[in-house]
C-alpha cells in the first residue's frame, strides 16, 4: 500500500459541477393544469446509506412527483449526504409548488444521514407539516435459528 493520491478540483471544475446540479434541478420540472391543484398530500423520505429518495403523493397514494439525490447529479458517496438530501427537497418543492401542495404528512424511512436535513429543508421551503412519522423497519427476534447439529 503506497501513498494515496488526493485529487483536488480546480475552481472551474467546481463551478461546472454546481452549474450541472442547478441544470438538473431546473430540468426536474412538471407541468400541471389549473384543474389539478392539490392542497393536501404525503411526502415519503427514504434515506438509505447510499441514496435519498423523496416521493410526493396525494391522499390516495397516487404519486405526484419524485426525486432522488442520484438523479440530480450526485454520484458515489455524495448521494447520501445531508447536502444532497436538501437539494433533492429543493427540487421536489419546485415541482410541488406548481401543483399547489401546501399541507403535507411526512413519512421517514431509513437510517441515512439525509433524513434530518430533508425534514428541515421541507419546513424551510414553506410546507405546512401536519404530521411526522418514522416508519423505519426494526427487526424483532429475527428468523428461526437453524436446527442443532447432529454428529
Amino acid at each position: 500500500m503506497g501513498k494515496k493520491k488526493i485529487i483536488q478540483k480546480t475552481d472551474a471544475e467546481v463551478i461546472k459541477e454546481s452549474s450541472n446540479l442547478e441544470k438538473n434541478i431546473a430540468e426536474a420540472s412538471i407541468k400541471v393544469s389549473a384543474s389539478k391543484k392539490i392542497e393536501n398530500g404525503k411526502i415519503f423520505i427514504n434515506a438509505t446509506y447510499n441514496n435519498t429518495i423523496i416521493t410526493a403523493t396525494n391522499k390516495n397514494g397516487d404519486v405526484l412527483a419524485w426525486v432522488t439525490a442520484g438523479g440530480l447529479g450526485f454520484s458515489g458517496p455524495k448521494k447520501a449526504t445531508p447536502f444532497a438530501a436538501s437539494k433533492a427537497v429543493a427540487a421536489i418543492a419546485e415541482k410541488l409548488k406548481k401543483i399547489g401542495l401546501a399541507n403535507v404528512e411526512v413519512i421517514v424511512k431509513g437510517v441515512g444521514s439525509g433524513r434530518d436535513s430533508a425534514i428541515r429543508s421541507l419546513a424551510n421551503q414553506g410546507f405546512n407539516i401536519v404530521s411526522l412519522k418514522d416508519m423505519t423497519p426494526i427487526p424483532h427476534n429475527g428468523p428461526k435459528p437453524p436446527k442443532a447439529r447432529r454428529i
